[in-house]
């Protein structure tokens, strides 16, 4: 179970998967039927914008680490070179940024913050992986109490086993999966995020379980306001888009 700290600078968070096809230019035969989830991770992240010019992006990835800004990534990886950067100011030189820190950065200029800095933990990693989360989740706390606003970007995706054609194969638990996913994260129920089970997560293919519960732990001492913007899995992948603010 992920430990609970007390945290005071995070005020906000924008809850976003984190898959290509949000770029328009990465799926030009798609971009009507993908409209819907981009539609709402800009929105998500233009109202974290408001709030806070800084961003502290969490997700997970195969190579998981800590990128700071200023950096440069490009999707040219996924198709097409479709240059994004961490902050307002970055260096020429491109730095090899995973999927998660790429999507980060494509957000931040859609909504037109200052800057993202964005930690990675391993996906699904079992109870190393754990540790790793418990630990970011320590450090983050250890800020309590700084006066400049901080936004907070979640990344992550849900299982990847909606239907016969869903990348990791159909599971039927799938859909009770992510119902459940979408149902917390629309009223900010931080004790069902913290007890996601990570053996079923892991088994549906669903890498957004660490990063949704380093927000639960961080948001449980306080009282949140939470909206759900988007909960579907269009594509075989559940996407869930929220906002929560702390009341």
């Amino acid at each position: 179970m992920c430990r609970v700290p007390s945290i005071g600078v995070i005020t906000h968070a924008a809850v976003v998967p984190h898959p290509p096809l949000l770029v328009p230019e990465l799926v030009p035969g798609m971009v009507d039927a993908t409209a819907a989830v981009r539609t709402a991770c800009v929105a998500a992240a233009r109202r974290l914008a408001e709030v806070a010019g800084h961003w502290l992006a969490i997700g997970a990835d195969a190579c998981p680490g800590r990128m700071r800004p200023p950096a440069r990534g490009t999707f040219a990886g996924y198709g097409v070179d479709v240059p994004v950067t961490l902050s307002r100011s970055a260096p020429a030189e491109l730095t090899d940024l995973p999927l998660p820190a790429l999507v980060a950065a494509w957000l931040r200029e859609r909504a037109g913050a200052e800057s993202v800095e964005v930690e990675l933990l391993a996906v699904n990693a079992g109870a190393a992986g754990d540790a790793d989360r418990d630990r970011l989740v320590d450090r983050l706390a250890a800020v309590d109490g700084a006066t400049d606003p901080v936004g907070l970007l979640v990344l992550g995706d849900g299982a990847n086993r909606h239907g016969p054609r869903a990348p990791g194969g159909e599971d039927d638990r799938a859909p009770g999966f992510d119902r459940a996913v979408g149902a917390a994260l629309g009223t900010a129920d931080t004790a069902a995020l913290l007890a996601l089970d990570p053996e079923l997560a892991a088994e549906l293919g669903a890498g957004g379980r660490v990063p949704w519960q380093v927000l639960a732990a961080l948001a449980a001492p306080g009282r949140w306001r939470a909206r759900l913007l988007y909960s579907a899995a269009p594509f075989g992948v559940g996407y869930h888009v929220a906002v929560w603010e702390r009341r």
